[in-house]
């Protein structure tokens, strides 16, 4: 494997570990309808290309 792709494989594992930990406290807060619901949404709008550009987020 190169290194590069080593990179990218350990940039994306922990990615999805934050996605854990975000999913983990939303179920504890709000149960897993509005986690699953809310990463969904989520989905949707990179779909749609509606999430906000960097510069655009307060």
């Amino acid at each position: 494997m190169t290194e590069q792709k080593l990179s990218e494989e350990q940039s994306k594992d922990l990615f999805f570990k934050e996605l854990e930990a975000i999913a983990q406290r939303m179920i504890e807060r709000h149960g897993k309808d509005f986690a699953m619901g809310a990463l969904v949404l989520a989905a949707r709008w990179i779909a749609e290309d509606r999430m906000k550009k960097p510069e655009q987020v307060n």
